[in-house]
């Protein structure tokens, strides 16, 4: 039995924290269908992210916001089905929470979080913001019962607020990031995403929280990394400066089926050829004999 063998049970939320204080990395990847988790899963992912970045990734958006709560809960559940490992040896399935899913309210925060734990295999959700309206909507989730990883930093869901730029560049912005980590701690994340932040600052609030802290485009020195898979594999048309693709996937792909298509368009044999080569192939079984009448 190695140190992470949890016997009947997938990782859990908590397992985190205690990944975090044994110092082992996390390693997180999205994943959206049953192919892209089965690579994920084989890859050694700790957290199985289902990002709303699918929405782009997947469904072809220019940005996260017009992906729906069923669209998420359905690709939960294709990643879902596309774990193959025991059950003690999967990793944990978090969804993100959908624009307007978790905005509007707090019962109906609950029930779009309570959706995605009831109709999909996710164990977790996560939501964006750190402002006291959406800690409200963890403390209210997390006494419901629902695991949540918060996330700061550069929030897409607020593409049209801050657009695509480093977040926390002075210190007044670090220290309002500062505040709103230790109240998301303190309302029950259970882990906390940090996007496209100064290093440094990611490096302080990994020393300063006691939950792990999920680095994207924050420095090397957090508890954990997370990364678009497509955007690894070099399968999207542009990655983010912080995530550079370790392969062109999308140029070997176009080639290899290009390779295909081209040997579709060589003219066929013609079939007296075939013919011959069916004839001289001993495996062939002999035509019956002409009977004479």
């Amino acid at each position: 039995m190695g140190p992470g063998y949890r016997g009947s049970r997938p990782l859990r939320p908590a397992d985190l924290l205690s990944h975090k204080r044994e110092g082992r990395a996390i390693a997180v990847l999205t994943a959206w269908d049953a192919l892209s988790a089965a690579l994920v899963e084989e890859a050694g992912a700790d957290v199985i992210l289902v990002g709303d970045s699918l929405a782009m990734v997947v469904l072809g958006h220019a940005t996260t916001l017009p992906v729906t709560l069923e669209e998420m809960i359905l690709h939960t559940r294709a990643v879902g089905r596309g774990l193959r490992r025991p059950i003690g040896q999967r990793p944990l399935i978090v969804t993100d929470l959908p624009f307007l899913s978790y905005q509007c309210g707090l019962d109906d925060a609950v029930a779009a979080a309570g959706l995605v734990l009831k109709d999909s295999p996710a164990a977790a959700v996560k939501l964006e913001g750190g402002e006291p309206e959406t800690v409200a909507v963890v403390d209210r989730l997390v006494r419901a019962g629902i695991p949540v990883m918060g996330h700061l930093g550069l929030t897409p869901q607020s593409v049209h607020q801050l657009g695509y730029r480093r977040q926390a560049n002075d210190p007044i912005s670090q220290e309002r990031l500062r505040r709103r980590a230790l109240d998301l701690q303190a309302a029950g994340c259970f882990s906390l995403v940090l996007e496209h932040v100064p290093g440094p600052v990611a490096a302080q609030l990994s020393a300063e929280l006691e939950i792990p802290v999920i680095g994207i485009g924050a420095g090397e020195h957090c508890d954990g990394q997370v990364r678009v898979t497509a955007d690894l594999l070099g399968l999207t048309e542009r990655q983010p400066p912080f995530c550079p693709p370790l392969l062109n996937g999308r140029q070997l792909g176009v080639e290899a089926l290009r390779g295909w298509v081209a040997g579709l368009a060589s003219p066929p044999r013609p079939a007296a050829e075939l013919s011959a080569d069916l004839s001289a192939d001993p495996t062939t079984p002999a035509a019956p004999a002409t009977p004479h009448c």
